[in-house]
């Protein structure tokens, strides 16, 4: 639900990977050296731009969606600075410290930025050197996510990386090694014909590394990908839904059992210091602000935003505002003929309801019905009331008390999506 009182956090989009993974939906895509200069480029503009619209100088760029025309998005809503850098992808871990440095300084140089801030950089095994750990530990990084997704050599073949699984073990023993507040890795589970046994297998590797954090996701087949069109030609079954769930079950029952506690459907953490700062901000409707394409951006209050997803786009967003080339322009009106935003919406305290319903129930912290009736003057617990004593009986709600608090069992949390789908959002009242 919404935090309005949070500092908000820092998005970068790094396009570039060496290849592209067939089940990836990201905006991503390879690129040489010109390429990916000319992105750091047009990124430092961006942030040499909102640089200037923090400080109150024009007005931000917006295409406002379903329209050709060009609308200033509101001024920022938060007036605390920014204690979370995210840095994904894509691949950062593949641009080089030098190009990392400069990106930060950007960023340290022309926002708001908190003493304490907690800087995340996604990494391949593969990027993983002794010469770059330092690097990555003198530019800042406190948490490293490893992008590893399986010690299984069939599975890594199936999901077409190109690390070993030796290759994996040695990135994260150096990555532990070192001093990094927090050490995470990404591991895919649910593989078509994977069995618990192999799972368990793989998952037991893993936690044997003693990771600060460990992030488990099902495998999504998606629209657009190498492996959507291979289930479209038959070529690729699915696991069944049953046997999925029974991966789900084994997943956090052996986390818990090592020491590493659920706070998230796919997250787990040896202790709350471990758990993603930045992340949570998009749960609980914290303010973020996105730089690269495809990044999403978040007011903390109703509006959102969104930049052009396709690398040329973006980029001829940010070559045609007028006087780019000192980092902001804007026309007599104080408007963009031009940019990188492809679309935004203002969400209507249904919305915003609905929202933090479906992020909450994916959190083993829950949603508070009667902060949700404070904040937006929505009833849900009076719409809904049946449907929470019903959840509870079925064992997919926690009995709590207060009973406005919403908290998913675990069998809540394997259908958290449906659970807030389940619900009834009653209009609001009037204040």
């Amino acid at each position: 639900m919404t935090n309005r009182l949070a500092p908000p956090g820092l998005y970068i989009h790094v396009p570039f990977c060496a290849r592209v993974c067939p089940y990836c939906d990201f905006a991503v895509q390879t690129g040489g050296p010109r390429r990916r200069g000319d992105f750091i480029r047009l990124l430092l503009r961006e942030i040499g731009l909102w640089s200037r619209l923090l400080r109150g100088e024009g007005s931000a760029p917006d295409r406002s969606a379903g329209q050709g025309s060009h609308q200033a998005v509101p001024s920022w809503r938060s007036e605390q600075p920014f204690d979370t850098i995210y840095l994904g992808g894509g691949t950062p871990s593949s641009l080089s410290p030098e190009v990392l440095e400069e990106i930060l300084a950007a960023l340290h140089g022309s926002l708001p930025i908190a003493p304490e801030v907690d800087v995340t950089l996604e990494a391949n095994p593969e990027d993983v050197n002794t010469g770059n750990l330092r690097s990555w530990q003198r530019l800042g990084i406190t948490t490293l996510s490893l992008g590893i997704q399986s010690f299984d050599p069939d599975a890594l073949s199936f999901l077409g990386r190109s690390h070993t699984p030796e290759k994996a073990g040695a990135a994260l023993r150096g990555a532990l090694e070192s001093s990094f507040e927090t050490v995470s890795l990404d591991l895919i589970f649910a593989l078509p014909g994977q069995s618990p046994m192999r799972w368990e297998a793989d998952l037991r590797r893993a936690i044997e590394y003693g990771p600060d954090h460990i992030s488990c996701y099902e495998l999504t087949v998606h629209e657009g990908t190498r492996f959507a069109r291979l289930k479209e030609r038959g070529e690729l079954v699915e696991l069944a839904e049953d046997d999925k769930a029974e991966l789900f079950l084994l997943t956090h029952r052996l986390m818990a059992e090592n020491g590493y506690h659920a706070y998230e459907v796919s997250s787990f953490a040896r202790g709350p210091n471990h758990r993603s700062r930045h992340n949570r901000k998009y749960w609980d409707h914290t303010a973020y602000l996105g730089f690269g394409p495809s990044a999403h951006s978040f007011d903390g209050v109703s509006r959102r935003w969104w930049n052009e997803r396709r690398l040329p786009a973006w980029e001829a967003g940010l070559q045609r505002v007028p006087g780019a080339s000192s980092g902001l322009g804007t026309g007599a009106s104080g408007r963009f003929g031009q940019s990188p935003i492809a679309g935004s919406e203002i969400l209507a305290p249904a919305d915003l309801v609905l929202e933090s319903l479906a992020l909450g129930l994916r959190t083993t912290e829950g949603v508070d019905l009667e902060r949700l009736r404070d904040l937006y003057g929505i009833d849900v617990e009076g719409e809904n009331g049946a449907l929470v004593a019903s959840l509870r009986r079925d064992d997919l709600l926690v009995d709590t008390s207060p009973a406005s608090l919403l908290v998913p069992t675990l069998r809540g949390l394997a259908v958290a999506d449906a659970l807030a789908r389940s619900f009834e959002i009653p209009p609001a009242t009037a204040s």
